[in-house]
């Protein structure tokens, strides 16, 4: 059970660290003029966004790696993948779509790291109930 807390632990921090990607793209253009009045025009560059997104793609290959070799998924990967890709073309549908983007891109990361702590919480309670069942 010691495995669960650390995967659990990098489970958690991909999808925090990919929520806040997604509250800094969102809230970026409302808070970008206040920002440049005060020094910090720096949060609106590129390189952060890039930056921030690929920390989450890292963490996430990270925590589903790990969790893939106990339950034997792939498709939480799957899910992390075309949630980074869809996230670094966030402004293919322009201004105007781009909420929607980021919304599908993070949403798909945020997912994968869900399913990967419950397939592995699932293969750690079926073991155990089959060795009691066994035991009766």
């Amino acid at each position: 059970m010691r495995f669960l807390g650390s995967q659990r632990s990098i489970d958690r921090t991909g999808i925090w660290v990919t929520t806040i990607c997604a509250i800094h793209c969102l809230l970026l253009p409302v808070i970008l003029p206040m920002l440049s009045l005060i020094g910090l025009s720096f949060i609106g560059e590129t390189l952060l966004e890039r930056t921030i997104l690929g920390t989450s793609i890292v963490v996430g290959l990270i925590a589903l790696v790990m969790g893939m070799r106990q339950h034997g998924r792939t498709f939480p990967v799957l899910f992390l993948i075309a949630g980074g890709v869809i996230y670094w073309h966030k402004n293919i549908l322009g201004a105007s779509g781009e909420p929607f983007v980021i919304l599908v891109g993070a949403g798909l990361i945020i997912a994968a790291h869900f399913i990967n702590l419950r397939l592995i919480r699932a293969r750690q309670v079926a073991p155990s109930r089959n060795a009691a069942t066994q035991t009766a």
